[in-house]
């Protein structure tokens, strides 16, 4: 790891000077679903400002599918390539994961850094981690997203016409690298799963304890470290950009009925996460496997509310945890109220839920920031608790 980027060869993505990049995304027909191309368009963008990247425009293509080769259509490249002069753009960032093949051409093509969503989401991820088990899960991920491009970091040696004394050296130089890498993310997996392992025996020892464990979960930016630091006055670090916190976060909170629980702060889900985020991130998302309930924060504010949510939930049915039991907190209400008008709590979530009745049991009008609908929150994780305990028949 070093400051100019994520790994010295493959993912060099932020350096200290901001970087001019063009977004791109292509609107697959295909696979058309609830998210608009400038939604997930503005979504990119977000993430680029996390990872201090200066966004220098935005191009969108409608396809059946991207192509298999450049991502774009021939006509929509030369556009891309044009946008160079009026821009100044030095690096694209695509709205998908490319596959090696597709990054090499770009390159190829374009002359500047290409970079896909989930080598930015690995980017902001590296920049987040603070503790030695949430380094560990990011490089893990980085080495695994980075195996299987290495072969485009030799692609220098093409350019000089082939035969004898380029490709070989090229060759034995990859397979070098791979061996390395491949032992690197063996060494990476053993101290991951004493981490791992560790935190079995932690879970062991808070279940001797009888305190139930309630494990917050959302869209990345909803709200859930606020939530946390104002039920527990934590100091959590709290941040309006996406991926603020990473690793888990416990503390102790006492119910309305005198029981204390603890309650956990989890790394924020989004769209489109990366297989190796998921697959690296395993030890702390058993958190969520062996929590008594899990908290789902939605951004009640957020335009994209309807279609985060489904995100999270698409995520936890894929974690297996879909028949968990679940309270939802639909946050950020007071950002929905006439800005001239002043209102105190009781009005505020009366007369929103006036507006979206009826809403589930489970189901509560919360502000994280201002503290407002707490107490039937924590109401209904006593109930839940209580359900849980005493199963009706």
């Amino acid at each position: 790891m070093n400051r100019r980027g994520v790994i010295r060869r493959g993912i060099d993505i932020t350096q200290e000077s901001a970087e001019r990049a063009l977004l791109v995304t292509v609107a697959a027909k295909r696979s058309a679903g609830r998210w608009s191309a400038e939604d997930s368009m503005a979504e990119l963008a977000q993430l680029a400002g996390t990872a201090g990247v200066e966004v220098a425009g935005k191009l969108t293509q409608r396809l059946k599918a991207p192509s298999k080769t450049h991502y774009l259509g021939k006509g929509k490249l030369e556009e891309l390539i044009s946008l160079k002069d009026s821009t100044s753009y030095n690096v694209v960032i695509f709205d998908d994961e490319l596959s090696p093949i597709q990054q090499r051409n770009l390159e190829e093509i374009l002359k500047v850094k290409v970079i896909d969503r989930s080598a930015l989401i690995l980017d902001i991820f590296g920049r987040r981690a603070k503790t030695r088990e949430g380094q560990l899960q990011v490089e893990l991920a980085q080495h695994q997203y980075l195996l299987p491009r290495l072969a485009g970091q030799w692609s220098h040696l093409e350019r000089l016409g082939g035969g004898i004394g380029t490709r070989g050296p090229g060759e034995r130089q990859i397979e070098t690298d791979r061996r390395l890498i491949r032992q690197k993310i063996h060494r990476l997996k053993a101290q991951l799963e004493e981490v791992r392992k560790h935190r079995a025996l932690y879970r062991q020892r808070r279940k001797k304890s009888g305190s139930p464990v309630v494990a917050i979960v959302g869209y990345t930016n909803a709200g859930k470290s606020t939530l946390l630091n104002t039920l527990s006055q934590a100091d959590v670090f709290v941040e309006d950009k996406l991926f603020a916190t990473l690793g888990p976060i416990t503390r102790r909170i006492t119910l309305p009925d005198n029981r204390a629980v603890l309650i956990t702060d989890t790394v924020g889900f989004i769209r489109k996460l990366p297989p190796t985020i998921v697959s690296s991130f395993r030890a702390t998302l058993e958190e969520l496997s062996e929590a008594d309930i899990l908290l789902h924060v939605v951004d009640l504010a957020s335009h994209n509310a309807v279609e985060q949510c489904q995100t999270v939930e698409d995520i936890l049915a894929d974690l297996e945890l879909a028949d968990k039991p679940r309270i939802t907190a639909l946050n950020k209400i007071d950002l929905l109220l006439d800005r001239d008008k002043t209102w105190d709590e009781e009005t505020a979530i009366k007369d929103l839920a006036d507006e979206r009745t009826p809403l589930d049991e489970n189901t509560v009008l919360i502000s994280a920031g201002k503290g407002w609908g707490l107490d039937r929150l924590l109401k209904l994780v006593s109930h839940a608790l209580d359900d849980i305990s005493h199963p009706s028949s």
